[in-house]
């Protein structure tokens, strides 16, 4: 499995529900150099000493055996003031906002 964890932070924001707080948002760049796809996610990862890592933000890969499989590529995030997540995608050129609303 190759899949390279490009960018992450703590996530310090009041925005998502409280067991967010604290954890770490990793974008998963994806793999290019496989016969069958894997990676193109943002996962969340505890920091209780659980060591947790479930998908936060997933459904990138279209195909994984296609050329190319992805519609986007997550590269890094970053913690808004409001509480969003940037999600940065560098197959796209751009930035997600990603928000939560009760």
């Amino acid at each position: 499995m190759h899949i390279a964890p490009n960018g992450m932070r703590f996530y310090s924001g009041s925005m998502f529900p409280e067991e967010y707080r604290n954890s770490i948002f990793i974008a998963m760049h994806g793999s290019w150099n496989r016969s069958t796809k894997q990676g193109y996610s943002v996962v969340r990862a505890s920091v209780d000493g659980s060591g947790n890592v479930e998908p936060f933000l997933e459904g990138f890969l279209s195909d994984a055996k296609a050329d190319p499989p992805m519609w986007c590529r997550p590269t890094d995030v970053l913690v808004m003031k409001d509480g969003s997540l940037l999600v940065s995608d560098d197959y796209n050129g751009v930035v997600y906002r990603v928000s939560y609303r009760p």
